[in-house]
């Protein structure tokens, strides 16, 4: 779809994309936790819907995280920040064109 992000951007985020995944996993073990927990549901229940989740997440953490290359990269860093695993001074540290080119996806670049 688009070019391939600057080496500068590449490295940041190849620094920032297991954080993310960490954001990610944590959000995904608080959700867990609260369906493990849930007293309205019998052991099975609570079983049941767990492995259900956690299915569900991986197939979506290989869809967000796995595509690991260049070329993608804009796309995924607009992801990741679309869904607040990235905070602004990380955000920051990428180039202004890259910020700009993210927000463009994101629809939030001014117009």
């Amino acid at each position: 779809m688009m070019r391939e992000i600057k080496e500068s951007d590449w490295k940041v985020f190849r620094k920032l994309h297991p954080v993310a995944v960490e954001r990610y996993c944590e959000r995904v073990l608080a959700e867990s936790e609260s369906l493990h927990r849930d007293p309205t549901r019998s052991a099975h229940e609570r079983y049941l819907a767990l492995y259900r989740l956690f299915r569900e997440r991986d197939k979506e953490l290989a869809r967000l995280f796995n595509d690991f290359r260049r070329s993608t990269a804009l796309e995924y860093i607009a992801i990741i920040k679309g869904h607040g695993w990235l905070t602004a001074e990380e955000f920051a540290q990428f180039s202004e064109e890259t910020r700009y080119l993210v927000a463009v996806l994101l629809g939030e670049a001014p117009g």
